[in-house]
């Protein structure tokens, strides 16, 4: 392989102003973790033992007691159900997904039963578990919470995302305290957030991170918390966690860069992120039918994005036309589009690589001044836009 392993494979070089996605890789993965999986493949290793090792880190990060690496958080969600569903058992362990416990209800408020590329609650089923769903889409409060718990209940798993709905929920803290007045087990998917102790100290009783977005390691799940659960997760590796394993290099990755984490200059790339923002929002400030602004993030990580509102009519192109244009040719621009449909969307700084502010403030101007020169105002269709990108996967690998 070339030095340009992206030209070696015939990819696109793709400029992430869209977050730590796992459709783009999620992050660029540090020079430690890297060095570290290195230095790992060519070599034999007792898993176990390297698993304790990284349990030891796990805990001095996040405060638990006891932790281990896994595929990814999605995996550190089923395998945490199946654990409180057969406890040490191993021949419940072997039997997964099929059981004969009716303590298998999982609670969730129903804003938070999201798809993050997959359906949350459909983690949860992998293991055999049932998901009762709290509240209604907009609101959910503490006696919903305290109303479905009985007999049944397994568990309660609360969710921080982007993707959920960011109003009317329970706050975790309510949400925990409630669940632990009834002595039910709190798992929180914290895939993609910079706080990694507050969530264990706050009541969970696990915590799942993403190894590989914030982080910058490997493809990996973090599964931090109560050392009796935690142990008992592990275990699921002899049953339906072998098909979520992760491999040495996974494991050693993910321990480098936990390390890496905790002396990071994290005041120098909030500073590097400032000056995209502001080079993003000088560029398109007072152009026509573009509003701009810098929002904070909605799950309180301490970073901002640009928010871009586009007026189709005075821009002479829709917000989600502008977003497919920019990622269009061999360096395309992938912005963040959740909320695209609305008319506008977000330039997220944390994953650029130096240089590229550049490259998308030319860009953003390059594709506003040719909207402007079009007669017609661009507008695809939203659903053809939809459409098309569902016929697209279902047409994979062509």
């Amino acid at each position: 392989m070339s030095d340009d392993i992206l030209s070696t494979l015939n990819l696109r070089h793709v400029i992430n102003t869209s977050g730590t996605m796992t459709g783009l890789g999620a992050s660029i993965v540090g020079q430690n973790a890297i060095q570290s999986v290195a230095g790992i493949l060519g070599q034999f290793v007792e898993i176990d033992d390297l698993q304790r090792r990284a349990s030891k880190t796990i805990s001095e990060l996040t405060g638990a007691e006891a932790g281990f690496i896994t595929a990814s958080c999605s995996a550190g969600i089923t395998l945490s159900i199946a654990a409180l569903m057969t406890g040490n058992d191993l021949g419940a362990i072997e039997r997964l997904p099929d059981h004969a416990n009716a303590k298998c209800n999982v609670i969730m408020q129903m804003g938070h039963m999201v798809n993050y590329g997959a359906p949350v609650d459909q983690a949860v089923r992998l293991s055999g578990a049932k998901v009762v769903p709290i509240g209604q889409a907009t609101s959910a409060s503490a006696f919903h919470l305290e109303s479905a718990i009985n007999e049944n209940t397994l568990a309660a798993l609360y969710v921080v995302s982007h993707h959920t709905v960011e109003y009317g929920q329970i706050p975790f803290k309510t949400f925990a305290a409630v669940a632990k007045k009834h002595n039910v087990p709190v798992i929180v998917d914290a895939a993609s957030e910079y706080d990694l102790t507050g969530f264990i100290r706050d009541g969970a009783d696990i915590a799942l991170y993403s190894g590989h977005k914030f982080l910058g390691g490997p493809t990996s799940g973090i599964v931090a918390g109560r050392k009796d659960i935690v142990r008992n997760i592990y275990l699921q590796n002899r049953g339906i966690g072998r098909g979520m394993k992760v491999g040495k290099e996974g494991i050693a990755g993910a321990i480098a860069a936990m390390e890496a984490w905790k002396t990071r200059d994290h005041a120098a790339i909030r500073a590097r992120e400032k000056q995209a923002l502001d080079l993003w929002f000088e560029t398109l400030d007072g152009r026509p039918g573009v509003a701009v602004r810098i929002t904070p993030d909605p799950t309180h990580n301490p970073l901002d994005r640009l928010r871009i509102d586009i007026d189709s009519q005075a821009a002479h192109i829709t917000a989600w036309d502008l977003v497919d244009r920019l990622a269009s040719g061999t360096q395309p621009i992938v912005a963040r589009d959740h909320e695209v449909e609305h008319g506008y969307f977000f330039l997220d700084p944390c994953n650029l690589q130096p240089g590229q502010e550049q490259i998308v403030a030319q860009r953003l101007g390059e594709e506003l001044d040719a909207a402007q020169k079009s007669n017609d105002i661009i507008a695809t269709p939203f659903e053809e836009r939809s459409l098309k990108k569902e016929r697209a996967i279902l047409n994979w690998p062509d």
